[in-house]
């Protein structure tokens, strides 16, 4: 059996896995997209750092989600539509 070092993660590994600064605090950002790609969800964090999984017609930050697809998720608020993407894509 290999040698765990007390569990941590490799420095080496947690640099590859992780980015400086990637979510910006108080804003909506996207974690990740999950699902079959003509059905997917979203998995986002709020900007009080709350997470939520959202599909297309779901609420969010006062707008609606209106698509989710590949590359990201539209928001529609106020008449105009963002995208929203995963960070540092």
């Amino acid at each position: 059996m290999a040698n765990r070092d007390n569990g941590k993660t490799p420095a080496n590994v947690a640099g590859h896995a992780t980015q400086k600064d990637a979510l910006r605090r108080n804003r909506l950002s996207l974690l990740g997209l999950f699902g079959a790609s003509n059905n997917l969800s979203a998995m986002v964090r709020m900007p009080s750092g709350r997470t939520q999984v959202v599909t297309r017609g779901s609420r969010l930050s006062g707008g609606e989600v209106i698509a989710i697809d590949a590359d990201g998720l539209i928001l529609q608020k106020n008449g105009k539509a963002a995208r929203i993407k995963m960070p540092g894509s």
